[in-house]
Order: C-alpha cells, then structure tokens, then sequence
C-alpha cells in the first residue's frame, strides 16, 4: 500500500508539531520542483501556507531523490 507523504506543519494555538494538509509553494520551490512536477509526483500542495520548514524540504528533496532512480 502507498503511504502518502505529508508535511509537519506548527500549530498557531499550541506550536506543537502535526501533520498538515500539503507542501507550501515555497518549499517546493526550495527543493527544486515545479508545481506540475509536484502535481505529476501526487505531492499535496496547501496554497494557504505561507511558511517554509527544512524538515519538509528535506522530505521533498529525498522524495525526489527516490523517484528519480
């Protein structure tokens, strides 16, 4: 079964980390992706979010990195 990849994401109320809905726009820009690529690789996208964590960045870059073997 594909486990589907999501983002951690900080929570505005309780700054404790959960999993969030997508990938903002600028970390797939940060790692490398274009928005079609992302829409091809079924990565979730959040157009509502606005920040930018490594930890995801990492987890897209590795992805990627994986498909592309």
């Amino acid at each position: 079964m594909k486990q589907k990849i999501r983002p951690i994401v900080f929570s505005p109320i309780y700054n404790k980390p959960r999993e969030g809905r997508g990938f903002s726009l600028k970390e797939i820009e940060d790692a490398g992706l274009s928005i079609s690529i992302a829409n091809k690789l079924n990565i979730p996208i959040d157009r509502r979010r606005k920040s930018s964590h490594k930890e995801n960045v990492e987890k897209l870059i590795e992805l990627v990195s994986k498909c592309s073997k």
